[in-house]
């Protein structure tokens, strides 16, 4: 595959305001097979938190009944026991039941198998609304993402003492900041003491402008898909195909998932300013890599419609362009993942060993 370098400023600011603006070893896991529906045998489950605190319950399972217990981690195995349910039903935690924590998991103990852990995405911050765990989705083999372990958030320069704490109580260890050199300047990250910060910038020309196709014609193919699909923001169609087709974005997502994968002390939280763009293609990229099915990929970027609390946030159509970039230049996402990200299957094998259940 031949790297084209373009020098012409046009295309260079056509990028920049795009992304600004916001071997088989590779291949995604196989279909559901009977060990992992054993392992973990939820098809679904979730956790919804109440604006008054209390929490909605749900799950769907083949075990005769399901007992419920609050922990205060992911990784916690007694906590506050709610009760036992049937193996399909749901549980609500009126307000009050649970005293104040920095966040409530909820372990889901099966008759027979092993337990899922859920929780509400959101930890409910002010000043990071759009600030939510990538966790507690369902893979096509059966397995499940780990909830508390990888967060997705918009820019973290306003978060207040409280906000630290309870990122703190979370473990949190880890921050990789997706952003350009002048909106980290603008708006550095506020960080609680302890917590790492890496830079994975994804419209930085550190090396060169360079695309792996022409960027003319990605350009141009970018604008007529945007007008063709009614894009509210031609920037944002122009944008996602480029990071895909950009040789910087690839460094930068490369170094956002090796970070995850290889940051053992805690959790990582990774961000561009929304929280909606660049960090939505990398969430993309770190679900489909785990095995998530598309449609789910799809509606955690569409989720930050309601995050954000604006409803033109994102557009499908955004997403499904950086796909379809992936398909035209690699011709698969495996080949992108490997000649594109440069990852290696060990990396991948150690994100997925560390961030999936089973």
């Amino acid at each position: 595959m031949r790297t084209h370098r373009i020098a012409g400023a046009a295309v260079a600011a056509a990028l920049l305001a795009g992304t600004a603006l916001a071997p088989s070893a590779l291949a995604a896991p196989p279909a559901a097979s009977a060990t992992a529906q054993a392992a973990v045998p939820f098809t679904s489950a979730g956790a919804v938190r109440a604006a008054d605190g209390g929490h909605t319950l749900s799950w769907a399972s083949p075990a005769a009944s399901v007992t419920v217990t609050a922990v205060t981690g992911p990784d916690a195995t007694t906590g506050i026991a709610l009760g036992t349910a049937p193996g399909t039903g749901s549980l609500t935690v009126p307000a009050g039941t649970l005293p104040e924590a920095g966040r409530w998991y909820f372990r889901l103990v099966p008759d027979g198998g092993s337990p899922l852990v859920v929780a509400d995405r959101s930890l409910g911050l002010a000043s990071a609304r759009n600030f939510r765990d990538i966790g507690g989705y369902r893979t096509t083999d059966g397995r499940w993402v780990r909830s508390g372990l990888v967060y997705r958030s918009n820019k973290l320069s306003g978060l207040t003492d409280a906000e630290q704490q309870r990122l703190v109580s979370q473990r949190l260890t880890l921050d990789v900041d997706l952003r350009n050199v002048q909106e980290r300047r603008d708006d550095p990250d506020r960080l609680p003491a302890g917590v790492a910060y890496q830079v994975a910038d994804v419209v930085s020309l550190s090396h060169g402008i360079r695309f792996h196709d022409s960027a003319l014609m990605t350009l141009a193919e970018a604008i007529a898909a945007g007008l063709f699909s009614g894009s509210s923001d031609l920037g944002q169609s122009i944008g996602y195909p480029f990071m895909v087709n950009f040789v910087g974005a690839d460094y930068a997502f490369h170094d956002l998932v090796s970070a995850v994968a290889t940051n053992n002390s805690g959790a990582t939280v990774f961000h561009c300013s929304a929280g909606k763009d660049r960090t939505g293609w990398g969430t993309a990229v770190l679900l489909t890599l785990l095995g998530v099915p598309r449609a789910t990929v799809e509606a955690d970027f569409l989720a930050s419609n309601q995050y954000t609390g604006d409803p033109k946030a994102v557009e499908l159509s955004w997403l499904r362009a950086a796909f379809a970039e992936v398909d035209h230049i690699y011709g698969d996402f495996d080949t992108y993942v490997r000649e594109g990200l440069k990852l290696d299957a060990a990396t991948v094998q150690t994100l997925r060993a560390k961030l999936l259940t089973g």
